[in-house]
């Protein structure tokens, strides 16, 4: 994570560093429960898994607040929940290395011809 962050880590971020990799790890595994199969038949990459992991785990590490600016006289702060949110989540591109697709879907319901009597 060090190579990634730009820097060591704190001791205290260490153990928080490997929590948030789990809770990244089960927020992947909640939308493909799949996850294992998928790396295992060569359907996805263990690289590109590590790489969105980390990537969350940093956003979270380098803004922990969620901050997007902020200023000192008259003290002012702003919140950007679409860039570091504090929270751990997956951006939308990261869902989609993942093979994830969303988006709007239509389903249909299929209706067999009407009998014909």
């Amino acid at each position: 994570m060090a190579l990634r962050l730009g820097r060591d880590l704190d001791e205290a971020e260490v153990p928080q560093v490997a929590a948030l990799l789990s809770d990244a790890e089960t927020l992947i595994l909640t939308r493909l429960p799949d996850l294992y199969a998928r790396i295992e038949h060569g359907l996805l990459a263990t690289e590109v898994v590590v790489l969105v992991e980390a990537t969350a785990v940093i956003r979270v590490l380098r803004n922990p607040e969620g901050i997007r600016s902020q200023t000192a006289d008259a003290y002012s702060v702003s919140y950007d929940t679409r860039a570091a949110s504090g929270k751990l989540d997956l951006a939308p591109q990261e869902w989609r290395l993942l093979g994830v697709r969303t988006g709007l879907s239509v389903l249909r319901p299929f209706l067999p011809p009407a009998a014909w009597w």
